[in-house]
């Protein structure tokens, strides 16, 4: 079973590429949460598991981190776009 990790960083929008951020400045959010990806990514249609003790390797303070699983036929950046996507839906933005 393929497991795709999804961090908080992916989409912070105060974050440079650099840093980790993976989608455009346009479509990141301001602080988000991992209930927030998990959220996004039961909406995209996939299974989601929030580890709320994990460390993005570019960042010091825990924030967690999602585990999205049935991902087999999806690329990662796919996804990432589309959870990006439905993140600025849930938030109204």
């Amino acid at each position: 079973m393929v497991e795709n990790v999804l961090w908080p960083a992916y989409f912070d929008a105060a974050l440079t590429r650099a840093e980790g951020r993976r989608v455009a400045q346009e479509q990141a959010v301001a602080e988000p949460t991992v209930d927030e990806i998990a959220k996004a990514v039961q909406q995209v249609g996939y299974d989601a598991t929030i580890e709320r003790d994990g460390t993005y390797s570019r960042e010091y303070e825990p924030r967690g981190r999602v585990l999205v699983s049935g991902t087999e036929d999806t690329a990662k950046n796919d996804l990432v776009q589309a959870v990006a996507a439905y993140i600025g839906i849930l938030r109204g933005e």
